[in-house]
């Protein structure tokens, strides 16, 4: 079969550190923390009490009040990342085939607040059962990329995608497939997340998977350091547009990357810990650059799944000797998740984005808060601290998700 070549044409984020890809990237480059004390909710009796918040987002900037009223706050995120990306692409009705334009739009919890609110709203109601007509259509993940596809008309493939914290890297994956194998011209492809809830909290407080280091926030989210202690909560969104090389070229868009090639693997481990071999992270890293047509020593520069959590940081970096053996060292690693925080869902498209925008600048985003080695894990560069300047051609973006989902999306300058 003939595969067709996929390539970005457009980008969009909406971030803790950032309400648009632009001031994203620079806070990036600069090292910035969006950490900080939870505003959404009164955290006092929590164990956690920070979060990597979306900051200055207003909804009414975005859609009328009889809007609002209809959308969760994580679908929000991902329409205003999608009409980024969409409008940064140069896409419109008269400029492509609806028909051949699809929507896979992920999320890991969907409508969570939504939910909680109206039970919440239920229980305060002694049991009387008045629920909001848009209860269900606020909740359900597959809502935002629906509405995307409302609002554009856009009427080719359109779902969503769920694999926890993989859950948009998927999207991307699932995008560049059918995008290959012809079934589309254009996929707007990501996630959004909208999970700095009491609930959200509260759960992943319970697994303990939180840091706590709540007198001092913006140190908090600690990838690769020896004291890490749990990854810090973020929400936002990410989009990516995925176009078919020749239909790019064809209506004169400009190309930021190419993505080459995907790795899908899963652990068959655990429901959240990672095979302790890192065996699924390294082949779905091998597979990636494998389907790319490239070689192992050909990979510039990985951005890293990196939570800041005490085991998954060990495995990682582990899989990537396992896999690249001495080039593993010449490897330009990093977590910007130490800026953002964890978007769960949506952390795989952000991540993209950054990706794809470290190819575009030869930069590799800082590792932020690292303060002392861990000696237990491999010494690679992990660019502590500091940005990189340095050539960069072919680069890798992991996300790992419960239940034992790996994905790994590789992207070639183009």
């Amino acid at each position: 079969m003939n595969l067709k070549r996929v390539v970005v044409t457009g980008l969009g984020s909406l971030t803790p550190i950032g309400n648009d890809v632009s001031s994203t990237w620079a806070s990036l480059v600069a090292g910035a923390s969006g950490a900080g004390a939870i505003t959404r909710f009164d955290p006092s009796l929590f164990k956690c009490k920070i979060a990597c918040e979306v900051k200055g987002f207003n909804s009414l900037d975005f859609f009328d009040r009889k809007e609002v009223r209809k959308h969760d706050l994580f679908s929000q995120y991902g329409m205003v990342v999608a009409d980024e990306a969409i409008a940064d692409a140069g896409l419109g009705a008269d400029k492509v085939d609806c028909d051949r334009v699809g929507v896979i739009f992920a999320t890991g919890m969907g409508g969570v607040n939504s939910f909680q609110n109206e039970c919440f709203d239920f229980q305060k109601g002694n049991g009387v059962p008045r629920f909001s007509p848009f209860f269900v259509p606020r909740v359900i993940g597959d809502i935002c990329a629906g509405h995307i596809s409302i609002k554009y008309g856009f009427s080719g493939p359109n779902y969503s995608t769920s694999a926890a914290c993989a859950s948009s890297a998927i999207a991307i994956a699932n995008a560049f497939d059918l995008i290959r194998l012809g079934r589309a011209d254009v996929v707007v492809a990501g996630g959004s997340e909208a999970a700095i809830t009491p609930t959200g909290i509260g759960g992943f407080s319970a697994m303990q998977a939180l840091s706590t280091r709540n007198e001092d926030p913006q140190s908090a989210s600690r990838p690769f350091d020896k004291d890490r202690d749990g990854f810090v909560l973020g929400d936002g969104a990410g989009a990516l547009i995925l176009e078919e090389l020749e239909h790019a070229k064809a209506r004169g868009a400009k190309i930021y990357a190419e993505l080459t090639g995907v790795g899908l693997t899963a652990d068959a481990h655990h429901i959240t810990a990672p095979h302790p071999d890192g065996k699924g992270a390294m082949n779905a890293m091998r597979l990636a650059v494998e389907e790319s047509g490239m070689r192992l020593c050909d990979v510039d520069h990985i951005n890293t799944h990196g939570t800041s959590t005490p085991v998954g940081d060990l495995i990682e970096p582990k899989a990537v000797v396992s896999l690249f053996g001495d080039h593993a060292n010449r490897i330009s690693l990093c977590s910007t998740k130490s800026m953002t925080g964890h978007l769960l869902g949506a952390a795989g498209a952000v991540e993209a984005v950054a990706t794809v925008l470290s190819l575009q600048h030869n930069i590799v985003p800082p590792t932020i808060n690292h303060f002392a080695d861990d000696p237990d894990l491999p010494m690679l560069d992990y660019t502590f601290n500091a940005p990189r300047h340095r050539e960069l051609r072919f680069a890798l973006s992991n996300a790992f998700g419960f239940g034992g989902h790996n994905v790994c999306l590789a992207f070639r300058k183009y």
